[in-house]
């Protein structure tokens, strides 16, 4: 692969315009530190311009699990000892990660095996798709640490990935999620184990980098605000000015049909 760089805690690499983003603390399950809360705001600023890449697919490398969340060892005791602000100010970092990767214009292909708790739970459902391995499963571990099971954008993102009924059971219990469920839910896109995650994320990836970047670029910045659109009017209004301005760029590159 090309255009790779190694950071302490995450490893970005370049194939042709698939970037491959994998969290890079195997011997503490990627459990999030202050360092990765870092080195991800700093990635994830660099993609806002990053025109040479289309899709990133995000993966826990080589670690017994995808993300075993917030570092309970490191930044949460640092964080729970914090005044009010300190705390504040280390709460918000956290959660501004996943607004981070809705805002980037690349799709997302998060590839989970093993455990995906808390924080890591939210990476995944921040992601555009999801593939898992059979082994794989998910936690949102807050309340079962004695915190509200409603945290890192799980409220917003869970009942929209798979209905509020399942989602409130799962926040409200602390339960974990298996692969099988999260299949049947809608919450994966695709369940194939461990060793073709990877490779299956990339055929996905190529399909979309087939496409027009402008168009792959607008459909996830449409899906995004038609999620929160009031209703269908103000979505079909976000489809209506995308499509025009796809026209007009193809009329500019002389590539119309």
């Amino acid at each position: 692969m090309k255009g790779a760089f190694r950071m302490e805690t995450i490893i970005f690499k370049k194939e042709g315009r698939t970037g491959f983003l994998t969290l890079n603390r195997p011997d503490k399950y990627n459990a999030v530190d202050g360092t990765m809360v870092s080195e991800l705001e700093d990635f994830w600023k660099e993609r806002l311009n990053d025109h040479s890449t289309g899709v990133i697919i995000l993966d826990g490398g080589s670690a017994k699990g995808f993300c075993a969340g917030l570092d309970m060892k490191t930044l949460g005791p640092e964080i729970f000892a914090g005044d009010t602000i300190d705390m504040y100010t280390g709460q918000r970092r956290l959660s501004r990660l996943l607004l981070a990767m809705r805002r980037a214009p690349q799709p997302i292909i998060c590839c989970v095996h093993g455990s995906a708790a808390g924080l890591g739970f939210s990476l995944a459902m921040a992601s555009d798709i999801r593939i898992i391995s059979p082994d794989s499963r998910f936690c949102a571990a807050y309340l079962n640490i004695g915190l509200g099971g409603a945290d890192m954008a799980a409220s917003y993102f869970l009942p929209r990935l798979i209905g509020t009924g399942r989602a409130h059971e799962f926040l409200l219990t602390g339960n974990w999620m298996t692969s099988q469920e999260a299949d049947r839910l809608g919450f994966a896109s695709r369940v194939v184990e461990k060793e073709k995650l990877l490779e299956t994320a990339k055929q996905i990836a190529d399909i979309m980098n087939s496409k027009n970047p402008l168009g792959i670029r607008m459909t996830k910045e449409a899906l995004n605000c038609s999620v929160d659109a009031q209703g269908l009017e103000a979505a079909i209004e976000m489809e209506d000015r995308n499509q025009v301005l796809m026209i007009l760029d193809k009329k500019i590159t002389g590539s119309m049909l």
